[in-house]
């Protein structure tokens, strides 16, 4: 299991930012959590499941462990933390 940054360099209110995902969503959020980012931050329903995350916090996220993630990574596993949440929302709709 890994934790990936991108570096898409995203202009937004000052900031460059990136995306930061995993290979689970547990492993996404605890990481995410040793960051200091909220889980309100994650971005559930944007076209893939991912947290923003400045430069610095991309920075520091390699530094603890997390790994520079090319294109097709961020993708496959933005597409894995997808259908997890898909499969979490039906397993709480038929409870």
């Amino acid at each position: 299991m890994a934790v990936y940054v991108d570096d898409e360099l995203i202009p937004w209110r000052g900031k460059l930012w990136c995306h930061l995902v995993a290979d689970t969503l547990p492993e996404l959020h605890a990481f995410a959590h040793r960051l200091g980012l909220r889980q309100a931050w994650f971005q559930a329903k944007s076209a893939y499941p991912h947290y923003d995350v400045t430069v610095s916090v991309r920075d520091r996220a390699l530094t603890m462990g997390a790994s520079m993630g090319d294109r097709q990574t961020i993708i496959t596993c933005a597409r894995l933390l997808k259908h997890e949440l898909r499969s979490e929302e039906q397993a709480a709709s038929q409870s």
